[in-house]
């Protein structure tokens, strides 16, 4: 399983849904999908866009975990 840590990453610098998309562009129906692990598929730009955003790796803002776990 993929854990996406978008929700906490917004929490840390206590920003909205509505503040990511105006400020990467990205489209709110994904921002709200990635920050609630509904997502079942990232687009390579917008792991990017992110990535610039909050000025992180890519595997502080996705993690994999065993299902057997």
């Amino acid at each position: 399983m993929i854990k996406c840590h978008l929700s906490r990453l917004m929490g840390e610098k206590k920003l909205k849904i509505a503040d990511v998309t105006r400020e990467t562009g990205i489209n709110r129906g994904t921002i709200t999908r990635l920050y609630h692990e509904t997502a079942e598929r990232v687009e390579l730009d917008v792991m990017n866009k992110l990535c610039e955003y909050f000025k992180c790796e890519l595997g502080e803002l996705f993690e994999y975990k065993s299902d057997q776990s």
